[in-house]
């Protein structure tokens, strides 16, 4: 049995769930939000240390104006509402991406980093205003700014996920069959699921389905 330590997820196909099924994209966005809440709660029980959830992309800021401030209103009230509890269940909080946003939300989320900072139970990444290539350059400077070699090791450790093992598992939901900048140095080695069942459909029975089957998938890493 393959051991399970890092589960990534694109949540994708809010929207479109939302427009299918409530005639609004934002509904499908809020959907999404209660399907995180299930999917967490069985990451905890299935004993996984860390989930990384790609919740804002460098390229969402295309999206609509009106959609982008719901999406970030969504964000701040989940942060003000359930910080408390994910620190009660010893669930820590750790923000992958640029806090480049608003005053408030950008305290809000050095807040809740702070408070369950020492939690061990779960590590939760939420990649926010994330894209890879931004943070591969971005890792290439830094590593030439300090005159160190490029090498693996030293990529690995200035990226913005040092210090959190690269996922064993990705998941896209949403019946899209491609990667959309996310963790493309850190998927090298990763197992990955495309899933028809838009993000609000996705549920623990599929999760607990996708998690078996990795468990007895065989991984060569190369090797024979």
């Amino acid at each position: 049995m393959n051991p399970l330590n890092h589960v990534a997820i694109i949540m994708d196909g809010n929207g479109r769930w939302g427009l299918k099924n409530k005639n609004s994209r934002n509904e499908g966005h809020l959907a999404g939000l209660k399907t995180i809440e299930k999917i967490l709660k069985e990451t905890i029980n299935q004993k996984i240390k860390f989930i990384t959830l790609f919740t804002f992309s460098t390229e969402n800021w295309s999206r609509p104006n009106k959609e982008i401030k719901y999406l970030f209103q969504l964000l701040e009230n989940f942060l003000l509402n359930k910080i408390e509890d994910l620190n009660r269940r010893n669930i820590k909080l750790k923000i992958i991406g640029h806090k480049k946003f608003s005053s408030k939300l950008n305290s809000l989320l050095r807040k809740s980093e702070k408070i369950t900072f020492n939690n061990s139970q779960l590590q939760i990444n939420l990649a926010l205003n994330y894209g890879s290539k931004i943070e591969l350059i971005e890792t290439f400077n830094r590593l030439k700014k300090l005159k160190k070699k490029f090498t693996e090791k030293n990529v690995s450790k200035n990226l913005l996920t040092n210090g959190i093992p690269d996922p064993d598992l990705l998941i896209r939901t949403g019946n899209t069959k491609r990667l959309s900048n996310f963790l493309l140095w850190q998927i090298a080695y990763t197992e990955i699921y495309f899933e028809k069942k838009m993000w609000p459909e996705f549920n623990v029975i599929d999760y607990k389905k996708i998690i078996k089957k990795f468990k007895t998938t065989k991984r060569n890493f190369g090797k024979i």
